[in-house]
């Protein structure tokens, strides 16, 4: 796929941004950013959370317009008032929350807003319809059940059927917002094959990810944005992964601390024979004060739903767990959170933020008792624990009151973990702490990690990134189909070790 030749960087701009500059509640998004996109060229846009990355692809998309500055198709100066708009344009964009409508077919969802119309008004032609859909999911050289429901594809398939959607609308824009965050490697390949296909095809793609590799391994170009600002563009060959950091946080990156070097205290969890029916299996563990444990395994491995249980987000079928030795009963969260356990959930979306509620109050809902007098919330108090919170993780903001839901993916998931610290937890688990954060921020979250295991916190760290993992880790776990199938020294085994256990026999 890398063989592919690049396309001439003269040829003609398919859509450019020139000077475009975006405003939120008086917080500054873009300014003055420009953007060149060229025809069967991948353009990786690249930056922290918060540099303003996606602000920029909803203006392509129209789904914000701008403050200043002009967008122009082929040349031509253009106004996109909406998504529709967009793909009337040939723009289209697919999001890292991908929503298929689950109960339509392939078929219906792929051809979603131009289905072909029989002769009879009002009645859709199902067979257009399913033949349609069979062609553009060919053109991707993909073989899916054009009638099957989408609730029953794996998120890697209904990332196709929105390529192939887009397709459906001839688009010769394809955005692409970290297209990578929940599928297995073999996956990627499979996603980056179909990249190399639309480059042949003349498609633009932007591409935006916080994956290292997965830039070098695909992009033509780089552009890299910092605080809503234009750092610069430059080909891909001509950056390494160190200036390419540099760039995005505007300094290198130090070295992260790893793992706490005091001696681990007595056992503050242990979980025997945790089971629950069709997720996972008979799995027991202890963690120590001061520890950090890693779980990892391919997705489906029963990682999170285990882990889920522990918290009480789902009720495990069979099993015991113990608290400083003491048996305990954990049927709801509420449970967990009086018995010193706090977690910070995969899907920070779904499980761990009210979006349209502000910072602050999304910060202090775990701890509210310690706010209240009586009923009454005691607003004073409140603010003074989430601006505690908010300087402890160097939350990104323009005041506590600022809806949650406003801000980049990095600082919400500081959030998170900012509440589940309020309520003084000495069990912690992080499942997937990084997913979708900048590479700053991963070093933000990687520093609290080792930090809070020096101040004796019990760590549970479920992940994905075997490197994070195996740093971070003074033990590592590795599940394999719903059960814990090894026990490694992260010190004294490597990432092909690991995968050769967490592979499917």
């Amino acid at each position: 796929m890398c063989s592919q030749p690049h396309p001439p960087i003269a040829a003609a701009a398919i859509l450019e941004a020139r000077n475009v500059s975006k405003s939120f509640a008086g917080v500054k998004a873009l300014a003055d950013v420009s953007l060149t996109l060229r025809p069967g060229h991948v353009h990786a846009l690249m930056g922290e959370n918060g540099a303003g990355k996606s602000t920029l692809m909803k203006v392509l998309a129209g789904l914000h317009a701008v403050d200043s500055g002009e967008i122009l198709l082929d040349g031509r100066p253009i106004r996109l008032r909406s998504p529709r708009e967009a793909l009337r344009n040939g723009i289209a964009m697919i999001h890292q929350e991908l929503t298929p409508i689950p109960d339509l077919t392939v078929a219906e969802n792929i051809l979603l807003g131009h289905e072909p119309a029989a002769r009879l008004l009002g009645w859709i032609d199902r067979r257009a319809l399913r033949s349609e859909a069979r062609r553009l999911l060919d053109l991707l050289q993909i073989d899916l059940p054009v009638t099957g429901k989408m609730r029953h594809l794996s998120v890697a398939q209904v990332q196709t059927v929105e390529i192939a959607k887009a397709l459906g609308h001839n688009a010769r824009v394809l955005i692409m917002d970290e297209p990578t965050a929940a599928i297995s490697d073999r996956e990627v390949q499979a996603l980056f094959n179909v990249i190399a296909m639309l480059k042949q095809r003349g498609v633009a793609i932007v591409y935006i990810t916080h994956k290292m590799d997965e830039v070098f391994r695909i992009a033509d170009s780089i552009t890299v944005l910092r605080d809503g600002s234009h750092v610069g563009t430059y080909p891909a060959a001509g950056l390494d992964r160190g200036s390419l950091i540099a760039l995005m946080v505007g300094r290198p990156l130090g070295a992260v601390a790893s793992k706490a070097a005091a001696p681990k205290g007595e056992t503050t969890l242990s979980v025997r024979g945790l089971s629950r029916s069709g997720a996972f299996h008979n799995v027991s563990f202890d963690v120590r004060q001061g520890e950090v444990l890693g779980i990892t395994g391919l997705m489906g491995a029963g990682r999170t739903e285990m882990v889920s249980a522990v918290f009480g987000l789902v009720a495990a079928d069979a099993g015991e767990i113990r608290v400083a030795g003491v048996p305990v009963r954990i049927r709801c969260v509420a449970d967990a959170i009086r018995h010193g356990i706090g977690m910070v959930t995969e899907d920070r979306k779904a499980f761990g933020l009210v979006a349209t509620m502000s910072v602050q109050h999304n910060m202090t809902l775990a701890s509210l008792g310690d706010c209240c007098v009586g009923p009454l919330i005691r607003r004073a108090k409140e603010s003074a624990m989430a601006g505690a919170g908010m300087r402890t993780l160097a939350i990104k903001t323009s005041g506590p009151r600022q809806a949650v839901g406003q801000l980049s993916g990095g600082n919400q998931q500081k959030v998170v973990i900012a509440r589940s610290l309020l309520a003084g937890p000495s069990i912690i688990i992080l499942d997937e702490p990084t997913r979708g954060i900048d590479v700053g921020a991963k070093g933000e979250v990687y520093a609290l990690v080792a930090q809070l295991a020096r101040q004796g916190k019990s760590i549970v760290l479920v992940s994905s990134e075997l490197p994070e993992v195996l740093m971070l880790s003074d033990r590592l776990l590795v599940m394999r189909q719903g059960s814990v199938v090894a026990e490694l020294d992260p010190s004294r085994t490597s990432q092909e070790e690991v995968l050769r256990y967490a592979m499917p026999l």
